[in-house]
This record gives structure tokens, sequence and C-alpha cells, in this order.
């Protein structure tokens, strides 16, 4: 009489065949998945802002050569703020009245803060098909899919910004770098004082206006604790 066969060593080999398969189908899909341009090292920018209401419309200027970073904000129906950011840690928030000096532990951010951040998918934002990638559970980003450049990004709070403008190269003058004469006027320990003037304005040295959000997505994305 001849023998039974047994079934279970082929099934075998296919099941683990199938595993296999899959978990090489998942690696090479992640593997193939696209990855965020690498910002420009000079660029300008006009974002349209919302926080909860509040609107901004936000000039950006980055110029990663000369370790420099401005943001000028306008507030709907209010003051003009400006945020001059410089690579050592040192950011000047005034206005035309008053200014208030910070220190920070990071600089500003590199052309490739992106790196790492997860892929998830394509999706349309703004009239625009988009690639979509989250970075540390703080920004959710999207880039356009034939241009890689910027259109959209929201912060974890529920900050948003619309890309409105994305000019490459373009470069603000040496001259408009350069902080007001106020700035210097207080002496060591001036980050310590408070600016009525700055503190009625919304988006102002008290608020998570942008710079301050690009700060603490530079500390996020290089594995710094959070100093807002």
């Amino acid at each position: 009489m001849a023998s039974e066969i047994n079934p279970k060593p082929r099934s075998l080999f296919i099941f683990v065949f199938f595993s296999f398969h899959l978990a090489w189908t998942g690696l090479a899909s992640k593997s193939t998945d696209p990855t965020p341009a690498v910002w420009p090292h000079q660029f300008h920018s006009v974002l349209f802002m919302n926080d909860s209401g509040t609107l901004q419309v936000v000039d950006l200027w980055y110029d990663w050569p000369k370790g420099r970073n401005f943001n000028i904000i306008q507030n709907q129906q209010g003051k003009l703020t400006y945020d001059l950011e410089w690579d050592n840690g040192t950011s000047f928030i005034y206005t035309l009245q008053e200014c208030r000096v910070m220190h920070f532990p990071v600089g500003i951010l590199r052309p490739n803060w992106l790196q790492g951040a997860t892929y998830l998918g394509q999706r349309h934002v703004d009239g625009f098909l988009c690639n979509v990638w989250e970075k540390v559970d703080f920004i959710w980003y999207y880039e356009d899919v034939l241009t890689r450049k910027p259109v959209y990004w929201v912060f974890y709070t529920g900050y948003t910004a619309h890309v409105m403008t994305f000019e490459v190269g373009a470069v603000l003058e040496d001259a408009k770098w350069q902080a007001p004469l106020y700035c210097f006027s207080g002496g060591q320990g001036e980050e310590e004082k408070r600016s009525p003037v700055l503190e009625s304005v919304p988006g102002g040295a008290s608020h998570r206006h942008h710079g301050r959000f690009m700060r603490e997505l530079s500390n996020a994305s290089r594995g710094m604790p959070d100093v807002m």
C-alpha cells in the first residue's frame, strides 16, 4: 500500500513564500515612495496663514548661505510685525515702535529639514495634486507633484499656511536684514522685558506666529525638546 503524501510541507512552503513576497513588496513600495524636495538655499515666499480665524500674510525670505530667515507678518487689520532670525539662535521681533530680542538653542531650518519625513500619499489641496508628508507629528507638508514646490502645510495645532508664491533664488538686499537700533538699546537681558506693543499684536512676541513655529520645528526635527 502506497504511503500517503503529507500536504503540510507544501502548504508551509506556499505560506512562507507568500509572506516573504508581501514583506518584499512592502519594502519595495517603501523604498520607491517619493521624497520631498530639499529647500532651495535662497527663496522668497508669500504665505497666507490661518490660526483658528486669526489671519496673517507672511513675507518669508530664506537665506541659508548667510544663515538668516525673515518673516514679515501682516496681521489682518493690525500692525506689521518683523521676525528676523539668525542661525546663531538670535531672533529680533519688532514693530516700528518696539523690539524684543529672543534666544533659542537652535538656528534656522536647514534646507534638508524634511529628511526622514513619513510619506502619506497624494491629496488634492487648493486645486493642486500634492504629495504629502508628516514630520515628527509636528507638521504636514504638501508639495505639488508637478513642480515640487510647496503648496500648503499645517502644524499640529491646526495653524495652516497656504503658499501663494514661491520664488526660487530670490534674495532680499543686505540692508533690509539689519534690525533697528532700538533693538540694541536695552543691554543684557533685553529678552526678559515685556513689550506692551508686541504683547497686543496677534501673532506677536507672546503668540506662536509662523516664525516661532518654524523655530520649534527646527527643534523637533533635530530631536531637541520644545523651547516654546
